[in-house]
């Protein structure tokens, strides 16, 4: 069922999914944001919002991609949050691309922890902003966050992952699944003890304003890893992240769909992440980025 329209206010309406796709150097992108069963049975506005950008050219390129999905207590305002949240995102990397890149390239991993945290803080000042204007209450106009930045310079595979909220970031190597989720701050203290092994995670800082309640924000979440030739990345909102933690065989299945070393095509990429599961009936974001 399509959403009703207001014909005075149709920049309002968001499409049904979403769907890109790119390649540049080493790697290629695939994208798509898709309403869910739950959102096309009532007519709704998809909550989740996707935004795919390239800043600058040649060394200095930057990929940046940001996933977001609007809380269900704003109602039709939810999707407009996401939206937001990915364009403001969006635009703060862009105006310092060149000095993310910078960063990336020389691993100034607290550099990057520091300085994404004060443009997703700024983000989040703005969505609170816009809530003022709509007279709204500030955690009703919010949305999860969730962004990965890829470097375009050759040689360089560090991939950055940041954002707030709930979602997911996972990664395919060798035909097997590991959940790249940073570890996140004990409550009191704000220490994040992080797993053995877990190279690139940084201590979670409490942003200024998160999804979370109003009191207490969810913690800023970053985390840095080294990409090797064969990898895939797979960032996605909750409605892919709690299926592939919560569903028998849908990691598995995606697993078997994207080991071949040549990425699906559009088309199956869609088809992939929309498969119908029992009880997962949210709308779907995902962004897939295959190393070669």
């Amino acid at each position: 069922m399509l959403p009703a329209a207001d014909p005075d206010a149709l920049d309002a309406l968001a499409p049904d999914t979403v769907l890109d796709g790119a390649g540049y150097g080493s790697v290629t992108l695939r994208a798509v944001s898709q309403r869910g069963a739950a959102g096309r049975e009532h007519g709704e506005l998809r909550r989740d919002a996707l935004l795919t950008a390239r800043f600058g050219t040649g060394r200095d390129a930057l990929l940046l991609v940001a996933v977001a999905t609007g809380l269900p207590a704003a109602g039709r305002d939810a999707h407009h949050a996401a939206r937001d949240a990915c364009a403001w995102i969006g635009g703060a990397g862009g105006r310092n691309a060149t000095r993310l890149a910078e960063d990336i390239r020389a691993d100034r991993r607290d550099a990057l922890t520091s300085g994404l945290q004060r443009l997703t803080g700024r983000t989040y000042g703005q969505l609170r902003g816009r809530a003022a204007e709509l007279g709204v209450p500030p955690e009703e106009y919010t949305a999860a966050l969730r962004c990965l930045l890829v470097p375009a310079a050759p040689g360089c595979r560090t991939r950055v992952f940041f954002g707030v909220g709930a979602g997911g970031i996972f990664r395919l190597r060798n035909g097997a699944w590991r959940d790249l989720e940073p570890p996140v701050a004990d409550a009191g203290t704000g220490a994040a003890p992080g797993p053995p092994g877990a190279p690139g995670a940084r201590r979670a800082r409490h942003a200024p304003s998160g999804p979370g309640t109003a009191g207490r924000p969810d913690p800023f979440l970053f985390r840095a890893t080294l990409a090797r030739p064969g990898d895939t990345l797979l960032l996605c909102t909750p409605g892919l992240a709690d299926p592939w933690h919560g569903a028998p065989g849908f990691a598995a299945r995606l697993a078997g769909r994207w080991s071949d070393p040549r990425p699906p095509g559009l088309t199956d990429f869609l088809t992939d992440t929309q498969t119908p599961l029992a009880g997962h009936t949210e709308d779907r974001t995902a962004v897939g980025v295959w190393e070669s």
